[in-house]
């Protein structure tokens, strides 16, 4: 059953086979994903959170792989920034993953489906107290 859910990359008569993990994939997915401008954080499970939460990175968190007869189909969760055009940063995605995953694996994914599950609005920096009161100062005089 375990095997079942491995890939295999190559077979040589010489060395063997190799043969490589889906969540290894899912990370490379991840980080991937993650460096397109425009990008966020990608959505996660309770255990992600938590795990990043004690200091250790999840980089698989929001890829979802299926692997059926028509090929590896990826499905990525994400939340981007405000203000950036949505099918823009999509697009830079499905190419950046597809390119990287090529790269890393020679393994050609046969969809890359970006899901916006948000947008994040910049955090605006909070007045401190001597700019409240200094413009209230000035408007007294």
């Amino acid at each position: 059953m375990a095997d079942e859910k491995k890939l295999v990359l190559g077979e040589s008569q010489e060395l063997g086979e190799i043969i490589i993990a889906p969540e290894v994939i899912e990370v490379i997915i991840g980080i991937a994903a993650s460096k397109v401008d425009g990008v966020y954080g990608m959505r996660g499970s309770l255990a992600s959170n938590v795990t990043e939460l004690l200091g250790k990175s999840a980089h698989g968190k929001g890829v979802y792989l299926t692997n059926d007869e028509e090929g590896l189909k990826v499905d990525i969760y994400t939340y981007l920034e405000y203000g950036i055009s949505v099918p823009k940063v999509a697009m830079d995605m499905q190419e950046r993953v597809k390119q990287q995953v090529l790269f890393m694996t020679d393994v050609s994914l046969s969809e890359v489906n970006i899901h916006v599950v948000g947008v994040v609005a910049e955090k605006m920096e909070q007045p401190t107290l001597e700019e409240l009161f200094n413009d209230e100062e000035e408007n007294n005089e």
